[in-house]
């Protein structure tokens, strides 16, 4: 039989904790509940969930902080973050996702829409069944290791970021929407803004560092492309 998949559900309210437990064991989830960010760091040291379910504000180190800890380690830096908090407002939206959240949902919030972003992220999170790789110039992705290299030199991405260089080195040259990405990167089901991919764009664009990041054009009025061609070769100096 398959392990059902691990939840950390970080949130200060108990009533709220215990709604979203019950509707995770009975659509085949195994929940673990921690109060503040103390215990989460605690349910995290021992074991790693599969997706973590994040409050944005927390008894202690809030939300936010976390995330970016959490991004930012090795250990789990490739666990989906999903927050889920009151605060919605764009600019809260945004700053979740800057500090490394996956997805961002406001409450209140539909169980449906939530079980829908999960099973989301776990289908971003899943291996490629099919290993290889993708080279565009310079740039290289190896979807067995989960490896990206520029010019033979390492790049760290997080698993979003990953997942859309994957796409667009896959389809390198074409101009894509921020519809297609969605639908392509996160899945057609996920109810997430267009203004999402911006923000994964942005990111990726500084993972990859001054030069390759240069590959990413943004076509005004469409969308994006990944392309060898908007590399500028870095000026030579003149030797005495």
């Amino acid at each position: 039989m398959r392990q059902q998949p691990g939840v950390l559900i970080v949130e200060d309210e108990p009533a709220i904790a215990e709604l979203i437990a019950v509707n995770l064991r009975h659509n085949g989830f195994r929940p673990t509940w921690a109060m503040d960010s103390a215990s989460a760091q605690r349910e995290l040291d021992a074991v790693l969930p599969d997706v973590i379910l994040l409050d944005w504000m927390l008894p202690g180190e809030s939300g936010l902080t976390l995330a970016k800890r959490w991004r930012a380690h090795p250990r789990t830096k490739a666990i989906p973050i999903i927050m889920l908090t009151a605060r919605g407002d764009e600019t809260d939206r945004v700053a979740g996702l800057d500090a490394g959240a996956d997805d961002y949902i406001a409450k209140p919030f539909s169980t449906k829409e939530l079980l829908a972003r999960m099973r989301a992220v776990l289908r971003r999170r899943a291996p490629e069944q099919v290993g290889g790789v993708v080279s565009v110039g310079a740039l290289s992705l190896d979807t067995a290791t989960y490896r990206v290299t520029f010019a033979g030199q390492p790049l760290k991405l997080g698993p979003t970021e990953f997942k859309l260089l994957q796409y667009l080195m896959s389809h390198a040259e074409r101009v894509h929407t921020r519809g297609q990405l969605l639908d392509k990167v996160w899945g057609d089901h996920v109810f997430i803004e267009e203004r999402t991919v911006d923000v994964h764009v942005k990111r990726l664009r500084e993972a990859l560092g001054p030069q390759a990041g240069q590959m990413i054009e943004t076509v005004r009025g469409a969308g994006y492309r990944l392309t060898a061609q908007s590399i500028r070769p870095t000026p030579v100096q003149a030797s005495a």
